[in-house]
This record gives structure tokens, sequence and C-alpha cells, in this order.
């Protein structure tokens, strides 16, 4: 398992790799809710490629996209020392380690690029992750209440964040 940058030519690859994780139910996107294109995902990624201060990773497998990671950088003056995280990983493929060495990445990249903070949320049920985020040294910060509605119920969301 390799990780790597993610390149305008992985647009279709990726765009099944983000289908197959948001049918995890952990996402924002509900399965089969996100209506993209390879052209559209080829133009998402080449705008990430061009911005320096946002990046995505993602995890290979035997020539196949298995997980990814973004790094959502800040053009205010008051917010470049921040990026926010978004993190996914194929079902069949979680707690072999692979969100550890993703985070691992873009903690490696936020420290070149001099950034002080990286946040995230996470719905407050989604235990698996939050362990992840605690083990990456990220800290509850505080809570989004009811803000997601899944299947007709409300869902809380923590706020996350870490101080590099």
């Amino acid at each position: 398992m390799d990780i790597r940058l993610l390149q305008p030519d992985d647009a279709s690859a990726f765009v099944s790799l983000l289908k197959k994780v948001d049918e995890t139910g952990f996402m924002l996107y509900e399965g089969g809710e996100r209506e993209t294109t390879e052209t559209k995902q080829r133009e998402s990624i080449e705008r990430i490629v061009k911005d320096e201060l946002s990046t995505a990773f993602v995890a290979e497998d035997n020539g196949e996209l298995i997980g990814y990671i973004f790094g959502m950088g800040n053009q205010l003056k008051r917010k470049r020392h921040c990026a926010y995280i978004v993190i996914g990983v194929v079902d069949d493929h979680q707690g072999k380690k692979i969100g550890t060495k993703l985070f691992e990445t873009i903690i490696h990249w936020a420290e070149a690029k001099d950034l002080k903070r990286l946040e995230l949320t996470v719905m407050k049920h989604n235990e698996r992750a939050l362990r992840l985020y605690q083990n990456m040294g990220f800290e509850i910060e505080g809570e989004k209440v009811a803000s997601l509605l899944i299947n007709g119920e409300f869902v809380d969301e923590y706020c996350m964040y870490k101080l590099l």
C-alpha cells in the first residue's frame, strides 16, 4: 500500500472511491447522493494541485484507490494558518492503519507549509474515527448539536482540532 498525491489523471478512479466511501454512512454525502463526473472531478483536482495551501493524498493498493485525505487551506490572512481535513477509507480496508498513514502524511505536509492548526468534524457516534483522530492528537473542541439529518434522525458532530 502506498500513499501518494492525488493527480488529475486519477479523476475516474477517485470518483469511484468517493462513492464507495460515501456508502459507509459516515460522510457528508449519503450513499448515491454524490453527483459528479470524471471531468468535474479532474477540474477539482487541478484546482487543489494549484492551491499551495491545499492538498489531497490517496492510499493505493495494487492499483486501486482505497482511501484519501484532503487538507483544505484558506486564503484569508486570518485563517492561512489552518487547514480543514476530510478523510475517508473504503470499508474493506478499515482497521489496517491506512487512516493513520494518511494522517501522518498530511501532518508532515502541514508542518512543511508552516500551518499551525488542523480542523475536522466527526459524527459523534463514529467511535472508530473518533479514536483514530484522538490517537493522531486531535482534541474535541466543541459539539455541533443536530448538525446533520440522517434517516430522519438528527445527529450531533464533534468539532476537533490539532495544533502543530
